[in-house]
Order: C-alpha cells, then sequence, then structure tokens
C-alpha cells in the first residue's frame, strides 16, 4: 500500500490546478485562512490521526472483538474479495458517518466542536481538514469498530480511508461543476457549498452526506438550488485549535 501521505500530496496538487482552471469563485491560491487550514492538515491527518489510530488500537484490540465475531459469525468478510469488501465497508461507514455529522449539527455540545468546520469563509479543497481534532476521534471510532467486528481486511480500510479522503477534498474543492445524474449519489462540490451556505444566504442542516449525498435525498435533508451560494461561514468567532 502507498503511504497515505502521498495521497495527500498528489491529490492536493491535483485539485490545486482544477481550482485554478474551473473555479466557482475567483479567490487566490493563498486565500485568507490558507496557512490556518494547511496547519489542520499536518496536524489532524499525520499527527492527530496516528495517535488516535493508537490509541483505539491498544484500547479495543482486536482480541476483545473476536468473541463478538465468533459468535454471530460476523468473520466471513475476511474471505471475500477486496473489492467487495472496500465497497460494503464505504457505504456501511459513510451512512454512520452521515448519523454521526447530522448529530453535529444538533446536539449543541458536538456543535461546539463542529462549528471550527464551518468557520472558513473561503471554501476549496484545503477546506476538508479544518476540524477540531475530536472529530478524529469519533470519525475513526466510526470506522475502525465495524472494520474490526465484521472482519475488513486492512487493504480494505486503506482504500476506504483513500477514497474518502478524496471524495472529501473534491466536495470542498473550489470547482464550478455538476454531476448531472450522479448528484443523487456522491458528494460534490455544487451540493456540499450549499452545507457551508452562511446562515444568512441559506438555509441550515442541510447535505450532511460525506461520501454520497443519496442518504440526504433520502431522508429529506438534500437541498440543490441552480445557483451557488453567495457566502460561507457561520456568525461565530471560533478560536483556532
Amino acid at each position: 500500500m502507498i503511504p497515505y501521505s502521498i495521497v495527500l500530496v498528489v491529490s492536493g496538487l491535483v485539485f490545486i490546478l482544477a481550482e485554478r482552471l474551473w473555479p466557482r469563485s475567483k479567490q487566490p491560491l493563498l486565500r485568507r485562512g490558507f496557512w490556518q487550514d494547511l496547519f489542520y492538515l499536518g496536524f489532524n491527518a499525520e499527527i492527530v490521526g496516528a495517535l488516535v489510530a493508537i490509541w483505539i488500537t491498544r484500547s479495543l484490540p482486536a482480541a476483545q472483538i473476536l468473541p463478538l465475531r465468533e459468535v454471530f459469525a460476523l468473520n466471513g468478510l475476511a474471505a471475500q474479495p477486496v473489492w467487495l469488501q472496500l465497497m460494503l465497508l464505504l457505504v456501511t461507514k459513510d451512512f454512520l458517518q452521515w448519523n454521526v455529522h447530522n448529530l453535529m449539527h444538533r446536539v449543541p455540545l458536538l456543535w461546539q466542536f463542529h462549528k471550527t468546520h464551518h468557520s472558513t469563509e473561503h471554501m476549496d479543497w484545503l477546506s476538508n481538514w479544518r476540524f477540531h481534532w475530536f472529530e478524529i476521534v469519533v470519525y475513526q471510532c466510526v470506522l475502525y469498530v465495524p472494520a474490526t467486528l465484521l472482519g475488513f481486511s486492512a487493504e480494505a480500510a486503506f482504500g476506504c480511508a483513500v477514497i474518502s479522503t478524496v471524495v472529501g477534498h473534491f466536495a470542498h474543492a473550489n470547482l464550478k461543476l455538476r454531476l448531472g445524474p450522479l448528484k443523487y449519489i456522491l458528494n460534490s462540490p455544487e451540493m456540499h457549498a450549499w452545507h457551508h451556505v452562511h446562515p444568512d444566504h441559506g438555509p441550515q442542516d442541510r447535505n450532511f452526506g460525506i461520501t454520497f449525498v443519496a442518504w440526504d435525498w433520502l431522508f429529506g435533508t438534500a437541498f440543490l438550488p441552480a445557483e451557488a451560494p453567495q457566502r460561507l461561514g457561520i456568525r461565530e468567532v471560533v478560536d483556532s485549535v
């Protein structure tokens, strides 16, 4: 498997180029908040992500999970092709994340952490990494528990992480792009920008999809007008973490 850091660098360069060619709004590469978000990228992706993975592995070892897998015959997935494991894990994890993301907007305590992500006023692919470190704890637990309990391989888990990262970069990218019928399935800049719309310029608590937006269309939280939002961000002042 290629190092995750390589995925970050390559995908970042691709989206930097794409945003220069097909921007949704005119903004410089070094826009306001760029260096702050670059710090979040390094801190959240490499430092906190690694520490949380170690913590989860040591606090919830496979040896403790294994009896449950045997009792409920949940370990059969390990024998399945990696591509099938990847698809199942991606959909399962994304649905769980959709629910967690929904709660982060509706539970005041969780919003205090999540509002860091929504504080960006100039969104691009790098904005994907502006979030409080506590969200890594939550979302990695969401990935690790089903991956371990159901017996998914390390290759499937890594592939899931790569796809989630690339789609996350794409959804936050400053791109003028519409997906046509795929808008009902895959998260995209046209839809996710409205998730970040400023309270004075559009409805709140819509488009919670992380990788897939089918959940929003199914459960009535989708919002996708023809135009792009005029302003992004929140009314609150958010301190850097």
